[in-house]
């Protein structure tokens, strides 16, 4: 199983960047969410010029949030910086659109960007349109300014099997965050393949999922203060997520629906509320409030985050890689540079 690191956005993340380099995991993500991180290229900007070996990732970026064209030429210029380094995560936008209060595009304009990222950033021309108007746009100048020799992995966020599809007829792998469930990885898999081998296409992918883990000490509460701590904010994206999206809901143990209730009377808001979205992502993706690790429910830590001895964890991230996912992104909240360093060991 491979190993990388997935943090946000923010000065001072080309230190994190350096840091896993030498521990040696093999990719560095940061999250695009723009009203509530950093922005992703500027930071890998920086972590490209701090390493020379390790993978950067984007994880992920979103038609909703930039055009073809513009994104094209951030990736371009990273891979630049980092040539063959690059990895890009595609998808809908579920959070980033949502804290704009807005909701997430659908599935054709995400294959569209995909493709239209593919052509451009490997010095292809694509077709671009606005309004009723569209036309062949392609890099103008190369170079000394993007690099289109190169290739950029893509992966496709996933979160259900359409998005498996479109990693597969685009010769793209797939990244899904919390989804620790070997069966629904084993089903992407196939949704993958049966895509791929129906467009013809056979560029090797891989298969990558973002969460967190905790290093149980002997006699240590799984459910304890420090593991809600560790793994919180992974459970808190989902208990979020639905509190946006009722719809949600009905996929989750009752504990986890009342967790989301108290999650929304606690920030003062509702389901339905237009302004829902600027206290309902209040310390997105950080370090749990301590008046929140009551939310952390038992089911959640089993659910969503790697808590257990180091024997359980073992066999834990077996089985996730006999599942297919090739690559376990961990994302460090309370000390990071200590825990990338029991991950590394453990991995």
């Amino acid at each position: 199983m491979r190993k990388g690191i997935v943090v946000t956005a923010k000065p001072g993340v080309e230190d994190l960047a350096a840091k896993a380099e030498e521990l040696g995991y093999d990719s560095f993500w940061v999250y695009d969410t723009p009203m509530v991180n950093g922005d992703p290229f500027v930071g890998l900007a920086l972590c490209a010029k701090a390493t020379s070996r390790i993978r950067l990732g984007i994880g992920v970026t979103s038609p909703a949030l930039r055009s073809a064209p513009a994104c094209a030429a951030a990736l371009g210029s990273l891979n630049a910086l980092a040539p063959g380094r690059v990895v890009c995560g595609v998808g809908t936008g579920n959070t980033a659109r949502r804290t704009l209060g807005m909701k997430p595009t659908t599935m054709a304009a995400l294959e569209r960007f995909t493709r239209q990222l593919q052509d451009l950033t490997a010095g292809r021309p694509t077709e671009y349109g606005e309004g009723g108007r569209t036309r062949d746009v392609r890099f103008l100048h190369v170079g000394d300014y993007v690099n289109t020799e190169d290739p950029i992995e893509f992966v496709v966020a996933a979160f259900g099997l359409q998005a498996a599809r479109i990693a597969g007829r685009r010769g793209a792998g797939t990244i899904s965050f919390g989804l620790l469930d070997p069966a629904a990885w084993q089903a992407f898999a196939e949704a993958r393949t049966a895509a791929a081998d129906e467009a013809g296409v056979r560029t090797p992918t891989a298969s990558y999922v973002m969460t967190s883990m905790h290093i149980l000490a002997e006699g240590e509460n799984p459910y304890g203060d420090l593991a809600r701590d560790s793994m919180g904010h992974v459970a808190m994206a989902l208990l979020t997520f639905t509190a946006d999206n009722p719809a949600f809901a009905e996929g989750l143990e009752p504990e986890e629906r009342e967790a989301v209730q108290r999650l929304l009377d606690r920030r003062g808001t509702t389901a339905t509320a237009d302004d829902r979205h600027f206290v309902l992502y209040e310390n997105y993706l950080g370090r749990i409030y301590p008046q929140d690790r009551d939310l952390i429910v038992p089911s959640l830590v089993d659910k969503v985050g790697l808590v257990g001895t180091r024997d359980d964890l073992v066999k834990r991230v077996a089985a996730l890689e006999a599942a297919g996912i090739d690559e376990l992104v961990l994302q460090p909240v309370l000390d990071p540079e200590r825990e990338m360093a029991d991950f590394a060991r453990l991995l």
